[in-house]
């Protein structure tokens, strides 16, 4: 198996390179921020957030082959293993700091197996529309998880309802000048956001808080602080559990790698359509891989391809992953000698940047959307961004890809169905299929949405049998649009079969239009065309007709021949 590497740098020319030079320095300085936040709904250290954008970020240049996907920490992936390791170890502990590693190195090598098997296309079994609901979910989680910490009242609990009351029920007990400072920095952010995106609001609320906790000494005015930040660069170790730990971890393992091939595959894909640009999503998942277990190894936790990251690097002006190398590099600086500062941020400064975030995740305008153009899918939306807060992140992503499968399911099995009729220029057009409508008098041509299987044959074979016997005039042919069939499996074919000499019976003659040579094969190997007859198999719908109306086409020739 050949390995590109370093695709999502070339080619690369002297004043591309500068131009994303800058864009790096300009992502860092609006990300570096965000990523501290990212520990925060993780669970871990501060440091771990920008440990996620080191090495992560280099090994993904390496492997990967987007030019624009930034991989780094993710609020979706952290609220689904910090909700599943709640009860496994406490936050901020040195076992839950080796719990979250190994779901790192485990969702790495699920990676990995999915490179090797090619299995890219599992992203696409993910609904853009239940992810919508998804992120929705994980926005309204995340922003609940932060009201403790900008109110500044102790939340114990994991679970999203038992904070809400939590914070509820003790808010006599806010430190108001904590809530202050909290509103004001999502003030500040949310305006920055609207009028100047590209100015990094963040950054400079962070280094402001940073000044002012040293100068008015916030800590001992009651405001929380991180307290003490290591220093220097991460050490390489290899994180172990114990086997049942290791069993509990691979669930978590899924949920993650679940979301991190639905959501890096649609974001590396939608830029890459954006500049008419390729895109190898094989080699994007060997390289999120590869990113994972560098965070694995690196005391990181679980890393994605990041969405809003990725359009921050774009708007600063990124064209390929030389700025995300030069994010690493500015990241490098900071770990070096700008962690000793980091003490006296306040930790409201970081719930608020977080809820923030949360709220970002809040698709409202995609939801309306979803609910204009189809009202079923806004339900499945909604029904997954309620599990996520109500039941937990875990089963929200599962549930997701669940009625993602379960709405292709149903549209197979309840298919659209119509009538074709021809209008004034003797073209067919889909009338809804009901009782009494014919193409014209005597000839039904009956068009079927979807495959002919074992979930939907019963279905076919009543709609058909309510055409024939409620038509206006007796039917002498049924004619079978056959355009939107691309299989027939062997339960459909024998039931089909049985209905085929049925309505032979009764003089209706079965006829089909517009057979591809896979169906056309499917035909003859299930016995349907030694039923029917071949000379009864149409390339075009208006032969089939012809044919009925008495015609005289020369259509003998055009007849399809089975393979």
């Amino acid at each position: 198996m050949k390995i590109p590497l370093f695709g999502g740098l070339r080619p690369q020319g002297v004043s591309g390179a500068f131009r994303d030079i800058l864009a790096g320095v300009t992502l860092a300085s609006m990300n570096i921020p965000q990523v501290l936040g990212y520990a925060r709904i993780a669970g871990t250290p501060v440091v771990t957030g920008l440990y996620t954008v080191f090495l992560p970020l280099i090994a993904f240049a390496i492997f990967g082959s987007s030019r624009h996907l930034v991989v780094a920490a993710d609020s979706a992936t952290a609220s689904i293993f910090a909700s599943g390791l709640a009860g496994m170890a406490k936050h901020g502990s040195a076992h839950y700091l080796e719990l979250v590693e190994v779901v790192a190195l485990l969702t790495a090598g699920l990676l990995l197996l999915a490179r090797i098997f090619k299995l890219g296309f599992l992203s696409d079994f993910l609904s853009r529309t239940v992810l919508v609901g998804f992120l929705t979910g994980v926005g309204f989680q995340v922003a609940i998880a932060m009201l403790g910490g900008m109110f500044g009242i102790a939340v114990d609990s994991p679970h999203t309802v038992t904070q809400l009351w939590q914070v509820a029920t003790h808010l006599s007990e806010a430190h108001w000048p904590t809530l202050a400072i909290a509103v004001s920095v999502i003030a500040l952010i949310i305006t920055a956001q609207n009028l100047a995106p590209r100015f990094p609001m963040s950054l400079l609320v962070v280094v402001g808080a940073i000044w002012a906790s040293y100068v008015y000494g916030f800590q001992a005015r009651g405001i929380a602080t991180l307290g003490q930040v290591p220093g220097g660069l991460p050490s390489l170790t290899l994180p172990t559990v114990d086997w049942h730990e290791f069993l509990a971890l691979i669930p978590i393992a899924a949920s993650c790698f679940v979301i991190i091939i639905a959501q890096s595959a649609v974001t590396a894909g939608g830029f890459a359509l954006r500049r008419h640009e390729r895109v190898d999503e094989n080699a994007d998942i060997l390289g999120l891989s590869a990113a994972n277990a560098a965070a694995a190894l690196s005391g990181a936790f679980v890393v994605n391809g990041s969405p809003t990251q990725t359009a921050m690097a774009e708007r600063a002006g990124a064209r390929s992953q030389l700025a995300q190398l030069t994010f690493a590099g500015v990241v490098v600086l900071a770990l070096l000698f700008l962690t000793g500062p980091l003490q006296y941020l306040p930790r409201c400064v970081l719930a608020g940047i977080v809820f923030t975030i949360a709220v970002g995740l809040v698709d409202i305008s995609g939801l309306r959307a979803i609910g204009r153009e189809s009202p079923g899918e806004l339900r499945l939306a909604l029904i997954t961004a309620a599990t996520v807060p109500l039941v937990g992140v875990g089963q929200g992503i599962l549930l997701a890809v669940i009625l993602s499968l379960l709405r292709h399911v149903r549209h197979s099995y309840h298919p659209h169905t119509a009538v074709m009729v021809p209008d004034k220029a003797d073209h067919f057009v889909p009338v809804h299929a009901r009782a009494g409508v014919q193409t014209e008098p005597g000839i039904i041509v009956y068009h079927f949405g979807a495959d002919l299987f074992y979930a939907n044959e019963r279905r076919f074979n009543e709609e058909v049998r309510m055409l024939v016997a409620m038509a206006a005039k007796p039917v002498r042919l049924f004619v079978v649009d056959a355009a939107a069939i691309t299989d027939i499996d062997y339960s459909a074919a024998r039931s089909f079969r049985d209905l085929c000499k049925e309505l032979q019976g009764r003089g209706v003659t079965i006829a089909f239009g517009r057979v591809s040579p896979n169906v056309l094969a499917d035909m003859e190997r299930h016995g349907i065309l030694a039923v029917v007859g071949v000379e009864q198999v149409f390339p075009t719908l208006h032969e089939a007709v012809a044919q009925a109306r008495g015609v005289t086409a020369n259509v003998v020739d055009n007849h399809l021949k089975p393979g």
